[in-house]
């Protein structure tokens, strides 16, 4: 009998330890070479992890263990190739989902039974698998399957003696005492980790404008259907912030510098960090040379992105060596924000949301919309005179932004 195992692969550079996510396949299942088995957690994506040889598959360590790259997680029997095996029992350590019918077999299981991620979906919702149509090989409940399953009621928990009794004294539909308790995720202490490391490491500071969107706006209004028709692509407003940032990171090069032991490094280039927000967490991708992309080639990128992110399928490379970053809270609603740096690079520039407010314009006041702009940077790179510099740069070409494509 050949064996081999299935150990955590080299992900990146600097990463040592990761996460194991959700399995993808059951302990037992007949695999072909290239299917995905389980995801991988690290601190920047997740990552499935594929089969190296066809074979029949033995779980070794259970969802949310966390391991160093190298660990085996899971050992593949290669002679058993096109053969079922023989009712296989679970890995003790492996979180797999009991069958109502007869084991699965080599090459598929049996109708309504999910894979292991899809169980565990199904039992956070509270949905039995018997009412879930798989649409998977012999009718197997899929990932997407339980992601996409409707939620039944779920159960009454059982009060502890002190809530009980506190909602014996609360009239009928009174307050919950209920909590629950859930394991950080890799990317959340990540995210975590930096963001102190960022407060506790710089010498960070805030500097605010606002920006008159009337001019952008009528523009973007004019001629979005014609830059849908030829780009086939939305133009939106992340994409002009991001083209007047890096003209202006290229005139202001402390901003798009970072500090490396007693050197700082300045950048020719403006490798731009969008942030974007994921169910598992914030993740900034990061759209390279942008300085040199047009309106249409940044909302591509950006849109390519931002889905890959959404889908859990960024690479570290994706996320790594971006030179300044953006992050937009307008998009849910925030007025006014301090961003916080994403080291090593010095600033970050924050937008907000866009509201009609009074402005005085040629000596009159009329109603425009306006976005709030804050800027955080590393004062030990960049000075007070740099950053407002670079603001209001920031603000003349979103205010006049004929000035920002025709560059002048």
């Amino acid at each position: 009998m050949a064996k081999i195992q299935i150990t955590i692969p080299p992900i990146g550079e600097s990463i040592s330890e990761v996460t194991l996510g959700a399995w993808l396949v059951s302990d037992g299942d007949y695999v072909n070479e290239g299917d995905e088995l389980v995801e991988v957690e690290s601190d920047k994506a997740t990552l499935p992890l594929p089969a190296e040889q066809s074979g029949v598959i033995k779980i070794l360590v259970e969802e949310g263990t966390d391991l160093k790259i190298g660990d085996a997680v899971a050992e593949l029997d290669t002679d058993a190739v096109g053969a079922a095996p023989s009712a296989p029992a679970p890995a003790a350590s492996a979180p797999v989902a009991t069958p109502t019918a007869a084991p699965v077999a080599a090459t598929g299981g049996d109708k309504n039974y999910p894979s292991p991620a899809a169980g565990k979906i199904l039992a956070e919702k509270g949905v039995d698998p018997s009412s879930v149509s798989g649409s998977g090989k012999d009718g197997r409940i899929t990932k997407a399957d339980a992601m996409n399953a409707q939620a039944s009621a779920p159960a009454a928990k059982t009060a502890s003696a002190p809530a009980a009794e506190l909602s014996a004294q609360l009239p009928s539909g009174g307050a919950s005492r209920e909590k629950s308790v859930e394991k950080m995720s890799r990317l959340r202490k990540t995210i975590a980790s930096r963001l102190t490391e960022a407060k506790n490491s710089t010498a960070m500071l805030t500097t605010f404008n606002e920006v008159d969107m009337h001019n952008v706006m009528a523009l973007r209004s004019k001629y979005k259907d014609a830059f849908k028709d030829k780009h086939d692509i939305g133009l939106g407003f992340m994409s002009f912030f991001t083209k007047a940032c890096t003209k202006a990171l290229m005139e202001i090069k402390g901003v798009n510098a970072q500090i490396d032991g007693d050197n700082i490094i300045y950048h020719d280039y403006a490798d731009v960090g969008i942030a974007v927000s994921t169910p598992k967490g914030l993740v900034v991708p990061v759209v390279r040379n942008a300085e040199s992309l047009s309106l249409a080639q940044i909302e591509k990128e950006i849109k390519r992105l931002a889905l890959k992110g959404r889908d859990g399928k960024l690479s570290v490379d994706d996320m790594t060596g971006g030179t300044f970053t953006i992050t937009n809270g307008g998009v849910f609603g925030s007025m006014l924000s301090t961003p916080i740096i994403n080291i090593p690079q010095s600033a970050i520039l924050g937008m907000h949301n866009i509201v009609e407010r009074p402005v005085a314009v040629n000596g009159q006041v009329v109603i425009h919309p306006v976005m709030y702009l804050a800027l955080s940077y590393d004062h030990r790179i960049v000075d007070g005179k740099e950053s407002v510099t670079f603001l209001k740069m920031v603000k003349e070409m979103i205010e006049d932004p004929a000035r920002m494509l025709l560059d002048v």
